[in-house]
This record gives C-alpha cells, sequence and structure tokens, in this order.
C-alpha cells in the first residue's frame, strides 16, 4: 500500500509543478482576446468538445424534414440571429466574428461538416463553454425544432447560392442608425423637412 501511496503523492507533486510552471508562464501575458489560440490550445478545446459532449447526443439524427420549407424557415432564422457573429455564408467574417476569442469558426469547412447532427444540435441548444457561442434553447418543442431546422440548414452552407444570401440580407439584424437613417429617408420621400444639420456634428466643444 506503501509504494502506491507514493507513487500517488508523487504524480500529485508533479501536477503541482506543472500548474505553477503554466501560472507563470501565463504571469503578466494580458487577457486580450485579440490574438488567437494556439494550435495546441485549439486542439485540446476540439478534443474537449467531443470528449465532453454527451454520447447521448451524438448519434441522434434529424427528425425534421430536410424540406424547402424548413430550410427557408432556418435561412431566416440563421440570418437574424446567427449571422452577426457567423455571417450569412458561415464564414464567421463578421466584426464581431472576427474579434471573438476563439474566432467564430467557417462552418463551411470539414471542422464542423463533419459533427453529426446530434453534435450541431447539442452545440446550438446549449452553446460552447469559454467561447462567444451561447445556448439557444428555449425548452420547448417548437424551439427544438427551430435548432433542427439550423442544424439542416449548416449543412448546406458550402451550397448556398447568391439567391439565397440575397434573401437573406433582408433579415439581418440593423443598428439604430441605420433604423434612424431609413426612418428619416421614409419621411423625406412623404414629403416631409429634411432634418436640420448640426454645423458643431463630429468637433468636440472648442
Amino acid at each position: 500500500m506503501r509504494p502506491f501511496l507514493r507513487v500517488v503523492a508523487f504524480l500529485a507533486f508533479l501536477a503541482a509543478i506543472a500548474a505553477a510552471a503554466m501560472l507563470l508562464f501565463l504571469q503578466g501575458r494580458g487577457i486580450s482576446a485579440r490574438a488567437q489560440p494556439s494550435a495546441l490550445e485549439q486542439s485540446a478545446a476540439l478534443f474537449m468538445r467531443g470528449w465532453m459532449t454527451p454520447p447521448i447526443y451524438k448519434g441522434l439524427h434529424n427528425p425534421v424534414a430536410n424540406s424547402e420549407e424548413n430550410f427557408v424557415a432556418a435561412r431566416e432564422h440563421f440570418a437574424d440571429h446567427c449571422a452577426s457573429c457567423h455571417a450569412n455564408d458561415g464564414s464567421g467574417n463578421t466584426e464581431m466574428g472576427r474579434n471573438l476569442y476563439p474566432k467564430a469558426p467557417d462552418m463551411r469547412l470539414p471542422r464542423t461538416q463533419n459533427l453529426s447532427d446530434g453534435e450541431l444540435f447539442y452545440i446550438i441548444e446549449n452553446g460552447v463553454m469559454l467561447t462567444g457561442m451561447p445556448g439557444w434553447s428555449t425548452g420547448t418543442p417548437e424551439g427544438e425544432k427551430g435548432s433542427w431546422q439550423l442544424v439542416h440548414f449548416i449543412r448546406r452552407l458550402p451550397k448556398l447560392t447568391p439567391e439565397d444570401l440575397a434573401a437573406m440580407e433582408q433579415f439581418n439584424p440593423i443598428s439604430r442608425r441605420q433604423l434612424e437613417e431609413e426612418k428619416a429617408i421614409e419621411e423625406f420621400l412623404n414629403g416631409a423637412e429634411p432634418p436640420a444639420v448640426d454645423p458643431h456634428a463630429g468637433h468636440g466643444k472648442q
């Protein structure tokens, strides 16, 4: 028994040394999200994502029909809820997506496309800890149907057409400034006076 305890104590000592070394290595390196994870960190994160996903989800098959109706519903949903980070085409090439840590992935690539339907569903519903991906579960059958529809849409990302992308633009969220500009244009076209221009706009007080 004593040799076993010695081995355990020795391993615990090594783990403590490794943890202390890691803390010293990280000290003062900053907490900026501008840098991107190293290849080792990415590999470890992807492994842990797969390892920690409950096995019951990995074998699930999409129960929602892969119909045009469901595709259109998911396309609108994605444009409204997901494109701010993931972009309409799933590339992740948006201001928000590029500045996350880690960056929003290009979901057209095998790293996402090779996930099972159940894994994609689990990620949509529950998010991914320590990333910018939130969990979207509503706890309702309607919410689950929406997530399964999105799984079908994600499968179609590599094959989206210019027509699909154009159709999505009308569902993308717009900023308050854009809303005000559109309102001002509409009022002007309806005969309202153009808004007065502030001569000091954009300048600091003297």
